[in-house]
Protein backbone atom coordinates (compact mmCIF):
# COMPACT_ATOMS: atom_id res chain seq x y z
CA UNK A 1 0.00 0.00 0.00
CA UNK A 2 1.08 3.32 -0.86
CA UNK A 3 2.58 5.03 2.61
CA UNK A 4 3.59 8.11 0.99
CA UNK A 5 1.68 11.67 1.42
CA UNK A 6 2.01 15.19 0.77
CA UNK A 7 0.32 18.00 2.33
CA UNK A 8 -1.75 20.62 0.34
CA UNK A 9 -1.90 24.66 1.90
CA UNK A 10 -5.35 26.06 0.27
CA UNK A 11 -5.41 29.59 1.67
CA UNK A 12 -9.04 31.28 0.56
CA UNK A 13 -10.29 34.66 1.59
CA UNK A 14 -11.64 33.81 5.05
CA UNK A 15 -9.82 30.84 5.62
CA UNK A 16 -7.52 27.94 4.86
CA UNK A 17 -7.23 24.67 4.71
CA UNK A 18 -4.96 21.68 4.85
CA UNK A 19 -5.19 18.19 2.87
CA UNK A 20 -3.42 15.25 3.70
CA UNK A 21 -2.97 13.63 0.21
CA UNK A 22 -1.24 10.06 -0.24
CA UNK A 23 0.18 10.01 -3.72
CA UNK A 24 -2.31 8.12 -5.58
CA UNK A 25 -4.94 10.90 -4.78
CA UNK A 26 -6.75 9.62 -1.72
CA UNK A 27 -7.61 12.59 0.61
CA UNK A 28 -6.79 11.08 4.11
CA UNK A 29 -7.46 14.15 6.27
CA UNK A 30 -8.60 17.90 6.13
CA UNK A 31 -8.92 20.34 8.59
CA UNK A 32 -9.69 23.85 8.06
CA UNK A 33 -9.05 27.30 10.38
CA UNK A 34 -10.94 30.54 10.04
CA UNK A 35 -8.87 34.01 10.24
CA UNK A 36 -8.83 35.42 13.16
CA UNK A 37 -9.21 38.66 11.57
CA UNK A 38 -10.57 37.84 8.74
CA UNK A 39 -11.27 40.56 5.49
CA UNK A 40 -10.29 43.95 7.49
CA UNK A 41 -12.11 46.54 5.43
CA UNK A 42 -13.46 48.96 7.83
CA UNK A 43 -10.63 50.01 10.27
CA UNK A 44 -6.88 48.53 10.96
CA UNK A 45 -7.08 46.13 14.07
CA UNK A 46 -7.04 47.62 17.01
CA UNK A 47 -7.64 50.86 15.32
CA UNK A 48 -10.36 53.13 15.36
CA UNK A 49 -9.02 54.52 11.61
CA UNK A 50 -11.75 54.11 8.62
CA UNK A 51 -10.50 52.35 5.82
CA UNK A 52 -11.23 54.41 2.25
CA UNK A 53 -14.25 52.86 0.07
CA UNK A 54 -12.84 49.52 -2.17
CA UNK A 55 -10.24 48.74 0.70
CA UNK A 56 -9.64 45.36 1.82
CA UNK A 57 -7.19 43.71 3.45
CA UNK A 58 -5.79 40.77 5.63
CA UNK A 59 -3.22 39.96 8.79
CA UNK A 60 -0.81 37.98 7.85
CA UNK A 61 -0.01 37.08 11.05
CA UNK A 62 -3.36 35.33 10.78
CA UNK A 63 -2.07 33.36 7.74
CA UNK A 64 0.28 31.61 9.48
CA UNK A 65 -1.40 31.30 12.85
CA UNK A 66 -3.77 28.73 11.01
CA UNK A 67 -0.66 26.92 9.58
CA UNK A 68 0.21 26.01 12.60
CA UNK A 69 -3.39 24.43 14.24
CA UNK A 70 -4.24 22.86 10.36
CA UNK A 71 -1.38 20.88 9.47
CA UNK A 72 -0.91 18.93 12.86
CA UNK A 73 -4.62 18.59 12.67
CA UNK A 74 -4.79 16.66 9.71
CA UNK A 75 -1.60 14.34 10.77
CA UNK A 76 -3.60 13.77 13.89
CA UNK A 77 -6.70 12.88 12.43
CA UNK A 78 -5.15 10.23 9.63
CA UNK A 79 -2.63 9.10 12.29
CA UNK A 80 0.16 9.54 9.78
CA UNK A 81 3.69 10.36 10.76
CA UNK A 82 5.85 13.53 9.80
CA UNK A 83 8.09 11.10 8.16
CA UNK A 84 5.35 10.06 5.88
CA UNK A 85 5.45 13.42 4.44
CA UNK A 86 7.49 14.10 1.47
CA UNK A 87 6.28 17.38 0.15
CA UNK A 88 4.17 20.57 1.08
CA UNK A 89 2.25 22.91 -1.68
CA UNK A 90 0.42 26.20 -1.48
CA UNK A 91 -2.25 27.59 -3.42
CA UNK A 92 -3.39 31.08 -2.80
CA UNK A 93 -5.74 33.71 -3.48
CA UNK A 94 -4.97 36.16 -6.09
CA UNK A 95 -3.53 38.82 -6.26
CA UNK A 96 -3.06 39.35 -2.44
CA UNK A 97 0.06 41.39 -2.16
CA UNK A 98 1.96 42.71 0.74
CA UNK A 99 5.38 44.65 1.44
CA UNK A 100 8.17 43.68 3.13
CA UNK A 101 11.44 44.26 4.44
CA UNK A 102 14.87 41.95 3.31
CA UNK A 103 14.41 39.31 5.26
CA UNK A 104 10.51 38.52 4.55
CA UNK A 105 9.07 41.09 7.63
CA UNK A 106 6.05 42.31 6.82
CA UNK A 107 6.14 46.17 7.25
CA UNK A 108 2.47 46.29 9.08
CA UNK A 109 4.38 43.86 12.18
CA UNK A 110 7.09 47.08 12.64
CA UNK A 111 5.31 49.28 14.98
CA UNK A 112 5.94 52.08 13.17
CA UNK A 113 4.40 51.20 10.37
CA UNK A 114 1.54 48.99 11.82
CA UNK A 115 -1.35 51.78 11.72
CA UNK A 116 -0.27 52.22 8.18
CA UNK A 117 -3.01 50.97 5.88
CA UNK A 118 -0.83 50.50 2.71
CA UNK A 119 1.65 48.45 4.85
CA UNK A 120 -0.88 45.63 5.22
CA UNK A 121 -1.85 42.95 2.55
CA UNK A 122 -4.23 43.92 0.19
CA UNK A 123 -6.37 41.10 -0.25
CA UNK A 124 -7.50 39.90 -4.15
CA UNK A 125 -10.40 41.84 -3.88
CA UNK A 126 -8.92 45.17 -2.78
CA UNK A 127 -10.40 47.53 -5.65
CA UNK A 128 -8.97 51.16 -4.42
CA UNK A 129 -6.29 50.99 -7.08
CA UNK A 130 -8.92 51.70 -9.77
CA UNK A 131 -7.50 55.15 -10.53
CA UNK A 132 -3.94 53.35 -11.07
CA UNK A 133 -5.28 50.74 -13.27
CA UNK A 134 -7.42 53.25 -15.30
CA UNK A 135 -3.96 55.11 -16.13
CA UNK A 136 -2.07 51.81 -16.56
CA UNK A 137 -4.32 50.88 -19.31
CA UNK A 138 -4.70 54.33 -20.92
CA UNK A 139 -0.65 54.61 -21.08
CA UNK A 140 -0.26 50.92 -22.40
CA UNK A 141 -2.90 51.67 -25.38
CA UNK A 142 -1.29 54.32 -26.08
CA UNK A 143 1.84 53.13 -26.63
CA UNK A 144 0.95 50.21 -28.22
CA UNK A 145 2.15 47.76 -25.45
CA UNK A 146 2.00 44.08 -26.81
CA UNK A 147 1.46 42.61 -23.53
CA UNK A 148 -1.94 43.91 -22.76
CA UNK A 149 -3.31 41.73 -26.29
CA UNK A 150 -2.70 38.79 -23.19
CA UNK A 151 -5.15 40.21 -21.26
CA UNK A 152 -7.92 40.82 -23.07
CA UNK A 153 -6.89 44.45 -23.33
CA UNK A 154 -7.19 45.50 -19.91
CA UNK A 155 -5.44 45.20 -16.61
CA UNK A 156 -7.53 44.79 -13.27
CA UNK A 157 -7.50 46.80 -10.41
CA UNK A 158 -6.94 43.73 -8.29
CA UNK A 159 -3.38 42.84 -10.12
CA UNK A 160 0.06 43.69 -8.40
CA UNK A 161 1.21 46.51 -10.34
CA UNK A 162 -1.61 48.97 -10.05
CA UNK A 163 -1.45 48.12 -6.37
CA UNK A 164 2.01 48.85 -6.07
CA UNK A 165 1.71 52.29 -7.54
CA UNK A 166 -1.19 52.75 -5.74
CA UNK A 167 1.31 52.37 -2.82
CA UNK A 168 4.18 54.40 -4.41
CA UNK A 169 1.48 57.14 -4.97
CA UNK A 170 -0.42 56.79 -2.06
CA UNK A 171 2.16 56.04 0.73
CA UNK A 172 5.64 56.68 -1.08
CA UNK A 173 7.32 56.28 3.11
CA UNK A 174 6.24 52.43 2.81
CA UNK A 175 7.15 52.21 -0.56
CA UNK A 176 10.85 53.31 -0.03
CA UNK A 177 10.80 51.37 3.29
CA UNK A 178 9.37 48.07 1.28
CA UNK A 179 12.42 45.86 -0.28
CA UNK A 180 9.96 43.71 -1.60
CA UNK A 181 6.76 43.58 -2.48
CA UNK A 182 5.20 39.79 -3.02
CA UNK A 183 2.28 37.53 -3.25
CA UNK A 184 0.73 36.06 -0.31
CA UNK A 185 1.36 32.47 -1.28
CA UNK A 186 5.45 33.51 -1.94
CA UNK A 187 5.51 35.00 0.90
CA UNK A 188 4.20 31.77 2.61
CA UNK A 189 6.60 29.80 0.67
CA UNK A 190 9.18 31.58 1.63
CA UNK A 191 8.65 31.76 5.36
CA UNK A 192 8.52 28.07 5.00
CA UNK A 193 11.32 27.30 2.93
CA UNK A 194 13.38 30.21 3.81
CA UNK A 195 13.76 31.16 -0.09
CA UNK A 196 11.96 34.18 -1.91
CA UNK A 197 10.78 32.06 -5.31
CA UNK A 198 8.20 33.72 -7.17
CA UNK A 199 5.80 31.49 -9.36
CA UNK A 200 4.60 32.18 -12.86
CA UNK A 201 1.51 31.09 -12.03
CA UNK A 202 0.81 34.64 -10.35
CA UNK A 203 3.42 36.40 -11.97
CA UNK A 204 2.01 35.55 -15.66
CA UNK A 205 -2.00 36.43 -14.82
CA UNK A 206 -1.58 39.11 -12.19
CA UNK A 207 1.46 41.42 -12.42
CA UNK A 208 2.14 41.20 -16.67
CA UNK A 209 5.11 38.96 -16.23
CA UNK A 210 5.99 36.91 -19.76
CA UNK A 211 8.58 33.96 -20.17
CA UNK A 212 11.32 35.04 -21.85
CA UNK A 213 10.11 38.77 -21.97
CA UNK A 214 9.62 39.47 -18.36
CA UNK A 215 7.46 41.81 -16.80
CA UNK A 216 6.67 45.24 -18.69
CA UNK A 217 9.72 47.54 -20.02
CA UNK A 218 11.61 50.51 -17.43
CA UNK A 219 10.15 52.78 -20.01
CA UNK A 220 6.67 51.70 -19.70
CA UNK A 221 6.94 51.74 -16.37
CA UNK A 222 8.33 55.02 -15.78
CA UNK A 223 5.53 56.49 -18.01
CA UNK A 224 3.23 55.90 -15.25
CA UNK A 225 5.68 57.57 -12.27
CA UNK A 226 9.91 57.97 -12.50
CA UNK A 227 10.13 55.96 -9.63
CA UNK A 228 8.04 52.93 -10.70
CA UNK A 229 10.95 52.55 -13.33
CA UNK A 230 12.92 50.26 -10.99
CA UNK A 231 10.04 48.27 -9.08
CA UNK A 232 11.02 45.24 -10.83
CA UNK A 233 14.90 45.26 -10.01
CA UNK A 234 13.72 46.84 -6.22
CA UNK A 235 10.58 45.15 -5.42
CA UNK A 236 9.81 42.60 -7.31
CA UNK A 237 12.60 39.31 -8.72
CA UNK A 238 13.53 38.80 -12.03
CA UNK A 239 13.76 34.90 -11.58
CA UNK A 240 10.38 33.17 -12.10
CA UNK A 241 9.99 29.22 -11.18
CA UNK A 242 6.91 27.28 -13.05
CA UNK A 243 4.53 25.47 -10.86
CA UNK A 244 5.84 21.76 -9.45
CA UNK A 245 9.28 23.33 -9.55
CA UNK A 246 11.34 23.03 -5.90
CA UNK A 247 11.43 26.23 -4.01
CA UNK A 248 13.14 24.80 -0.73
CA UNK A 249 13.09 22.29 2.43
CA UNK A 250 11.00 23.23 5.13
CA UNK A 251 13.07 24.87 7.66
CA UNK A 252 14.14 23.47 11.43
CA UNK A 253 11.57 26.16 12.69
CA UNK A 254 8.48 25.04 10.91
CA UNK A 255 9.52 21.46 10.80
CA UNK A 256 9.37 21.93 14.80
CA UNK A 257 6.01 23.51 14.59
CA UNK A 258 4.15 21.49 11.85
CA UNK A 259 5.15 17.88 13.31
CA UNK A 260 7.35 17.32 10.11
CA UNK A 261 10.94 16.49 9.38
CA UNK A 262 12.87 19.08 7.81
CA UNK A 263 13.69 19.40 4.95
CA UNK A 264 10.68 18.12 3.31
CA UNK A 265 10.37 19.42 -0.08
CA UNK A 266 8.28 23.14 -0.80
CA UNK A 267 6.98 23.29 -3.84
CA UNK A 268 6.45 27.19 -5.53
CA UNK A 269 2.89 28.41 -4.67
CA UNK A 270 0.02 28.86 -7.26
CA UNK A 271 -3.19 30.65 -7.70
CA UNK A 272 -5.91 29.19 -5.86
CA UNK A 273 -8.34 28.51 -9.07
CA UNK A 274 -5.41 27.50 -10.92
CA UNK A 275 -4.58 24.51 -8.32
CA UNK A 276 -8.38 23.98 -8.63
CA UNK A 277 -7.67 23.04 -12.30
CA UNK A 278 -4.90 20.43 -11.57
CA UNK A 279 -6.81 19.14 -8.56
CA UNK A 280 -10.14 18.80 -11.29
CA UNK A 281 -7.80 16.61 -13.53
CA UNK A 282 -6.78 19.66 -16.38
CA UNK A 283 -3.50 18.57 -17.37
CA UNK A 284 -2.97 18.19 -20.78
CA UNK A 285 -4.28 20.49 -23.52
CA UNK A 286 -7.91 20.07 -24.84
CA UNK A 287 -9.52 19.99 -21.34
CA UNK A 288 -11.70 22.64 -20.07
CA UNK A 289 -12.27 23.22 -16.45
CA UNK A 290 -14.45 25.21 -15.18
CA UNK A 291 -14.99 26.42 -11.53
CA UNK A 292 -18.60 26.81 -10.95
CA UNK A 293 -19.58 29.11 -7.66
CA UNK A 294 -20.67 33.01 -7.56
CA UNK A 295 -18.96 33.47 -10.89
CA UNK A 296 -17.18 31.01 -13.19
CA UNK A 297 -13.63 30.40 -13.40
CA UNK A 298 -13.01 28.57 -17.39
CA UNK A 299 -9.06 26.74 -17.25
CA UNK A 300 -7.75 25.17 -20.72
CA UNK A 301 -3.91 24.65 -21.81
CA UNK A 302 -3.02 24.34 -25.00
CA UNK A 303 0.21 23.77 -27.15
CA UNK A 304 0.18 27.24 -28.73
CA UNK A 305 -0.29 30.76 -27.62
CA UNK A 306 -3.34 32.58 -29.07
CA UNK A 307 -4.31 36.00 -28.05
CA UNK A 308 -8.50 34.91 -28.05
CA UNK A 309 -11.21 37.98 -27.58
CA UNK A 310 -11.21 38.43 -24.12
CA UNK A 311 -9.02 35.73 -22.71
CA UNK A 312 -8.54 37.31 -19.72
CA UNK A 313 -4.70 35.65 -19.66
CA UNK A 314 -2.75 33.27 -21.73
CA UNK A 315 0.38 32.70 -20.04
CA UNK A 316 3.24 29.98 -20.85
CA UNK A 317 4.10 27.84 -17.97
CA UNK A 318 1.19 29.16 -16.29
CA UNK A 319 -0.60 25.78 -14.90
CA UNK A 320 1.54 23.18 -16.20
CA UNK A 321 4.98 23.34 -17.19
CA UNK A 322 5.57 23.21 -20.75
CA UNK A 323 2.16 24.25 -21.97
CA UNK A 324 0.68 27.69 -22.50
CA UNK A 325 -2.79 28.11 -20.00
CA UNK A 326 -5.48 30.01 -20.21
CA UNK A 327 -7.66 31.66 -18.12
CA UNK A 328 -11.33 33.04 -19.09
CA UNK A 329 -14.47 33.49 -17.04
CA UNK A 330 -18.13 34.63 -16.13
CA UNK A 331 -18.79 37.39 -13.92
CA UNK A 332 -21.42 36.55 -12.50
CA UNK A 333 -23.27 32.73 -12.50
CA UNK A 334 -24.42 31.71 -8.90
CA UNK A 335 -24.68 35.37 -8.04
CA UNK A 336 -27.41 36.04 -10.69
CA UNK A 337 -29.98 33.03 -9.21
CA UNK A 338 -28.82 33.90 -5.69
CA UNK A 339 -30.18 37.76 -6.63
CA UNK A 340 -33.34 36.35 -8.25
CA UNK A 341 -34.03 34.33 -5.30
CA UNK A 342 -33.54 36.94 -3.13
CA UNK A 343 -35.60 39.96 -5.10
CA UNK A 344 -37.76 38.12 -7.36
CA UNK A 345 -39.51 35.13 -5.64
CA UNK A 346 -42.81 35.42 -4.82
CA UNK A 347 -43.86 34.92 -0.98
CA UNK A 348 -45.85 32.28 -1.41
CA UNK A 349 -43.11 30.61 -2.87
CA UNK A 350 -40.96 31.11 -0.01
CA UNK A 351 -44.07 29.62 2.13
CA UNK A 352 -43.74 26.76 -0.04
CA UNK A 353 -40.56 25.94 0.09
CA UNK A 354 -40.70 26.46 4.26
CA UNK A 355 -43.46 23.86 4.23
CA UNK A 356 -41.71 21.62 2.61
CA UNK A 357 -38.39 22.03 3.92
CA UNK A 358 -36.08 22.66 0.81
CA UNK A 359 -34.82 26.09 0.09
CA UNK A 360 -36.20 28.25 -2.69
CA UNK A 361 -33.11 27.32 -5.20
CA UNK A 362 -34.49 23.37 -4.66
CA UNK A 363 -37.89 24.49 -4.81
CA UNK A 364 -37.40 27.08 -8.34
CA UNK A 365 -34.89 24.34 -9.66
CA UNK A 366 -37.70 21.35 -9.43
CA UNK A 367 -40.39 23.35 -10.84
CA UNK A 368 -38.30 24.54 -13.49
CA UNK A 369 -37.31 20.80 -14.74
CA UNK A 370 -40.84 20.30 -15.39
CA UNK A 371 -40.48 22.80 -18.33
CA UNK A 372 -39.53 22.04 -21.80
CA UNK A 373 -36.31 23.70 -23.57
CA UNK A 374 -37.96 26.99 -25.49
CA UNK A 375 -41.42 26.26 -23.47
CA UNK A 376 -40.82 29.76 -21.74
CA UNK A 377 -40.21 32.30 -24.68
CA UNK A 378 -38.07 33.63 -22.06
CA UNK A 379 -34.39 34.49 -23.48
CA UNK A 380 -31.63 36.53 -21.16
CA UNK A 381 -28.17 37.79 -21.03
CA UNK A 382 -26.19 36.86 -18.03
CA UNK A 383 -24.36 40.29 -17.83
CA UNK A 384 -25.97 41.17 -13.93
CA UNK A 385 -22.22 41.53 -12.94
CA UNK A 386 -20.64 42.79 -16.32
CA UNK A 387 -19.15 40.21 -19.19
CA UNK A 388 -15.74 39.32 -18.17
CA UNK A 389 -15.24 36.94 -21.75
CA UNK A 390 -15.46 37.47 -24.32
CA UNK A 391 -16.53 41.72 -23.83
CA UNK A 392 -14.27 42.29 -21.17
CA UNK A 393 -17.21 45.37 -20.30
CA UNK A 394 -17.48 45.40 -16.18
CA UNK A 395 -20.97 47.90 -17.22
CA UNK A 396 -22.54 45.98 -19.25
CA UNK A 397 -25.63 44.67 -17.14
CA UNK A 398 -28.27 41.90 -17.50
CA UNK A 399 -31.80 41.77 -20.22
CA UNK A 400 -34.74 39.16 -19.65
CA UNK A 401 -36.79 38.97 -23.28
CA UNK A 402 -40.36 37.70 -23.81
CA UNK A 403 -41.58 38.57 -20.19
CA UNK A 404 -45.47 38.23 -20.68
CA UNK A 405 -48.77 38.16 -18.03
CA UNK A 406 -48.82 34.14 -17.75
CA UNK A 407 -44.99 34.27 -17.52
CA UNK A 408 -43.84 32.35 -13.40
CA UNK A 409 -40.97 32.80 -11.45
CA UNK A 410 -39.58 29.40 -12.39
CA UNK A 411 -39.38 30.24 -16.19
CA UNK A 412 -37.47 33.12 -15.11
CA UNK A 413 -35.34 30.99 -13.08
CA UNK A 414 -34.50 28.50 -15.52
CA UNK A 415 -33.78 31.42 -18.47
CA UNK A 416 -31.41 32.56 -15.95
CA UNK A 417 -29.78 29.01 -15.35
CA UNK A 418 -29.72 29.00 -19.44
CA UNK A 419 -28.09 32.44 -20.10
CA UNK A 420 -25.03 31.28 -18.16
CA UNK A 421 -25.21 27.91 -20.09
CA UNK A 422 -25.12 29.79 -23.42
CA UNK A 423 -22.34 32.52 -21.93
CA UNK A 424 -20.19 29.05 -21.31
CA UNK A 425 -20.86 28.21 -24.75
CA UNK A 426 -19.68 31.60 -26.01
CA UNK A 427 -16.64 31.15 -23.53
CA UNK A 428 -15.78 27.85 -25.23
CA UNK A 429 -16.60 28.77 -28.88
CA UNK A 430 -14.71 32.32 -28.49
CA UNK A 431 -11.31 29.93 -27.86
CA UNK A 432 -11.89 26.89 -30.79
CA UNK A 433 -12.97 29.89 -33.28
CA UNK A 434 -8.90 30.98 -32.38
CA UNK A 435 -7.28 27.48 -32.85
CA UNK A 436 -7.74 26.11 -29.01
CA UNK A 437 -9.41 23.70 -29.01
CA UNK A 438 -11.89 21.98 -25.99
CA UNK A 439 -11.90 18.26 -26.67
CA UNK A 440 -13.48 17.81 -22.58
CA UNK A 441 -15.21 19.63 -20.04
CA UNK A 442 -14.99 19.08 -16.66
CA UNK A 443 -16.90 21.21 -13.70
CA UNK A 444 -16.29 21.77 -9.77
CA UNK A 445 -17.49 24.06 -7.24
CA UNK A 446 -21.07 24.35 -5.26
CA UNK A 447 -22.86 24.79 -8.50
CA UNK A 448 -22.27 21.04 -9.39
CA UNK A 449 -24.80 19.93 -7.26
CA UNK A 450 -27.73 21.18 -9.01
CA UNK A 451 -28.63 18.46 -11.67
CA UNK A 452 -30.56 20.57 -13.58
CA UNK A 453 -28.14 23.48 -13.88
CA UNK A 454 -25.58 20.64 -15.36
CA UNK A 455 -28.07 18.87 -17.84
CA UNK A 456 -29.06 21.81 -19.23
CA UNK A 457 -25.44 22.75 -19.35
CA UNK A 458 -24.62 19.76 -21.03
CA UNK A 459 -27.80 20.17 -24.06
CA UNK A 460 -26.41 23.97 -24.39
CA UNK A 461 -22.99 22.59 -25.28
CA UNK A 462 -24.16 19.59 -26.55
CA UNK A 463 -21.49 17.94 -24.94
CA UNK A 464 -20.44 15.83 -21.97
CA UNK A 465 -19.78 17.30 -18.98
CA UNK A 466 -17.62 15.61 -16.05
CA UNK A 467 -17.92 16.36 -12.51
CA UNK A 468 -14.91 16.46 -10.64
CA UNK A 469 -14.53 12.99 -7.91
CA UNK A 470 -13.50 15.71 -4.88
CA UNK A 471 -15.05 18.98 -4.16
CA UNK A 472 -11.64 20.03 -2.68
CA UNK A 473 -9.94 20.29 -6.32
CA UNK A 474 -8.13 23.37 -5.02
CA UNK A 475 -6.25 21.70 -1.70
CA UNK A 476 -5.82 18.70 -4.26
CA UNK A 477 -4.08 20.58 -6.55
CA UNK A 478 -1.92 22.27 -4.34
CA UNK A 479 -0.89 18.64 -2.70
CA UNK A 480 0.11 17.29 -6.33
CA UNK A 481 2.75 20.78 -6.59
CA UNK A 482 4.16 19.22 -3.28
CA UNK A 483 4.42 15.82 -4.48
CA UNK A 484 6.06 17.18 -8.11
CA UNK A 485 8.50 19.21 -6.02
CA UNK A 486 9.75 16.22 -3.70
CA UNK A 487 10.11 13.97 -7.51
CA UNK A 488 10.15 10.62 -8.16
CA UNK A 489 13.03 9.80 -5.69
CA UNK A 490 11.39 10.72 -2.68
CA UNK A 491 8.03 8.97 -3.72
CA UNK A 492 6.50 11.88 -6.08
CA UNK A 493 6.54 12.45 -9.06
CA UNK A 494 8.73 14.54 -11.79
CA UNK A 495 6.55 16.66 -13.41
CA UNK A 496 3.23 18.07 -12.84
CA UNK A 497 1.59 16.42 -15.92
CA UNK A 498 2.43 12.64 -14.02
CA UNK A 499 1.04 14.33 -10.49
CA UNK A 500 -2.35 15.14 -12.40
CA UNK A 501 -2.92 11.92 -14.04
CA UNK A 502 -2.00 9.93 -10.77
CA UNK A 503 -3.60 11.95 -8.06
CA UNK A 504 -7.01 13.54 -9.84
CA UNK A 505 -9.64 11.36 -8.67
CA UNK A 506 -12.10 9.30 -11.18
CA UNK A 507 -15.16 11.61 -12.05
CA UNK A 508 -17.83 11.69 -9.46
CA UNK A 509 -20.88 12.22 -12.48
CA UNK A 510 -20.67 12.94 -16.11
CA UNK A 511 -24.22 14.79 -17.78
CA UNK A 512 -25.33 13.87 -21.47
CA UNK A 513 -26.48 16.18 -23.73
CA UNK A 514 -29.95 15.23 -24.66
CA UNK A 515 -30.33 15.86 -28.68
CA UNK A 516 -33.61 16.94 -28.63
CA UNK A 517 -32.66 19.63 -26.06
CA UNK A 518 -29.86 20.20 -27.67
CA UNK A 519 -31.77 20.92 -31.16
CA UNK A 520 -34.06 23.68 -29.19
CA UNK A 521 -31.19 25.40 -27.58
CA UNK A 522 -28.75 25.58 -30.94
CA UNK A 523 -32.06 27.71 -32.18
CA UNK A 524 -32.02 29.70 -28.67
CA UNK A 525 -28.47 29.81 -28.84
CA UNK A 526 -28.22 31.58 -32.24
CA UNK A 527 -30.64 34.53 -30.94
CA UNK A 528 -28.41 34.57 -27.74
CA UNK A 529 -25.13 35.47 -30.00
CA UNK A 530 -27.68 38.19 -32.21
CA UNK A 531 -28.37 39.86 -28.85
CA UNK A 532 -24.10 39.37 -27.56
CA UNK A 533 -23.91 41.66 -30.87
CA UNK A 534 -26.76 44.09 -30.25
CA UNK A 535 -26.33 44.65 -26.99
CA UNK A 536 -22.55 44.05 -25.93
CA UNK A 537 -20.43 45.00 -28.91
CA UNK A 538 -22.24 47.87 -30.24
CA UNK A 539 -21.52 51.49 -29.42
CA UNK A 540 -24.88 52.62 -29.46
CA UNK A 541 -26.01 49.58 -27.71
CA UNK A 542 -29.38 51.23 -25.08
CA UNK A 543 -27.52 49.52 -22.26
CA UNK A 544 -24.45 51.96 -22.44
CA UNK A 545 -27.17 54.71 -23.02
CA UNK A 546 -28.87 53.33 -19.27
CA UNK A 547 -25.39 53.04 -17.82
CA UNK A 548 -24.93 56.50 -18.72
CA UNK A 549 -28.35 58.02 -17.11
CA UNK A 550 -27.57 56.08 -14.20
CA UNK A 551 -24.55 57.42 -13.50
CA UNK A 552 -25.74 61.20 -14.56
CA UNK A 553 -28.04 60.64 -11.28
CA UNK A 554 -26.11 59.55 -8.69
Amino acid sequence: MNRTYTIGLDYGTQSARALLVRTDGLIAATAVCDYADGVIDEHLPGSRRALGADWALQNPADWLTVLEAIVPQVLAAAGVAGEQVIGIGVDFTACTILPTTADGTPLCQLPAWRETPHAWPKLWKHHAAQPQADRFNQVAVARGEAFLARYGGRVSSEWLLPKALSILEEAPSVYDAASRIIEGGDWLVWQLSGQERRNACAAGYKACWTKGEGYPSADFLAALHPRFAAVVEEKLSAEVLPAGAYAGGLTPAWAGRLGLPAGVAVGVAMIDAHAGALGMGVGTPGVLGMIMGTSTCHMLLGREAALAEGISGVVEDGIVPGLFGYEAGQAGVGDIFAWFVEHGAPAAYEDEARASGVSLHELLSARAARLAPGASGLLALDWWNGCRTPLVDADLTGVIFGYSLNTKPEEVYRALIEATAFGTRLVIETFTSQGVPVERLVATGGLTKNRLLMQIYADVTNRPIEVAGTEQATGLGAAMLGATAAGSAAGGFDSLGDAVAAMASAPAASYQPDAGAAAVYEVLYRQYSRLVDQFGRRADSPLKALRQLKLRSM
